[in-house]
């Protein structure tokens, strides 16, 4: 399968937004499906900055990996912090916010440390799929952020299995616990392992049990 014509859509977009004098990001989880899009990006511009949300939280092994990606493909990758240290990420009681608020927790590490990044910066690309839960279903390839940055999603077409047929193609390094059977993979503490007798799709790997399906970054910036 060739990827020929979906690479030239997104180099011509990003291209017509530099001749608009746009300034661009990308931000990513660096799971293995993410790592396309970055690919791409590398192809097109290595120049445009690579955003990495690191909570605090995070699997040591998606540390790792991001770092290898960012060799490998000469990325300049910025890690993203929340100002509010994690011993002090406790509710009223002295809980951590994972074990007892989790959507607060996700606020304070992923959508606040984003916010002032979206007031930077006029386009932010980002690599959500259509295909990866009914929120993003609904989205269309440019969204504004409440910041006024404009959300661009190139891979928001793209299904799973071309996702992996790139991969293939283009011999992309898998995450390490891709073989350990994880499919989605944020904060450790969130994540389980994919159980396909109570888990209808991949994403439901995070915050199992829960009624959350989003940690904010594509729920509160958009519009």
């Amino acid at each position: 399968m060739g990827f020929e014509e979906e690479i030239k859509i997104i180099s011509q977009k990003i291209e017509a937004y530099k001749k608009e004098g746009k300034t661009m990001f990308a931000g990513s989880s660096f799971q293995t499906h993410s790592i396309p899009m970055l690919h791409i990006i590398s192809k097109i511009d290595n120049t445009i900055p690579v955003y990495f949300l690191n909570t605090g939280y995070l699997f040591p092994h998606t540390i790792e990996y991001k770092d290898e990606i960012a060799a490998l493909f000469d990325l300049k990758v910025i890690d993203l912090k929340s100002s509010t240290p994690r011993h002090m990420q406790k509710d009223e009681n002295g809980r951590l916010l994972f074990t007892s608020d989790p959507d607060f927790c996700c606020h304070l590490n992923k959508v606040t440390p984003m916010e002032p990044v979206l007031r930077t910066f006029n386009i932010w690309i980002n690599g959500v799929r259509a295909d990866q839960n009914a929120n993003r279903a609904k989205m269309k390839e440019e969204q504004p952020t409440p910041q006024g940055a404009m959300r661009y999603h190139p891979m928001l077409n793209w299904t799973k299995q071309m996702i992996w047929a790139y991969i293939n193609e283009y011999k992309i390094p898998h995450h390490p616990l891709d073989k350990e059977g994880y499919t989605s993979i944020g904060c450790e503490p969130c994540t389980r392992k994919i159980d396909v007798s109570q888990m209808s799709d991949e994403r439901m790997a995070r915050w199992f049990g829960l009624n959350k399906t989003e940690c904010g970054l594509h729920t509160e910036l958009i519009k």
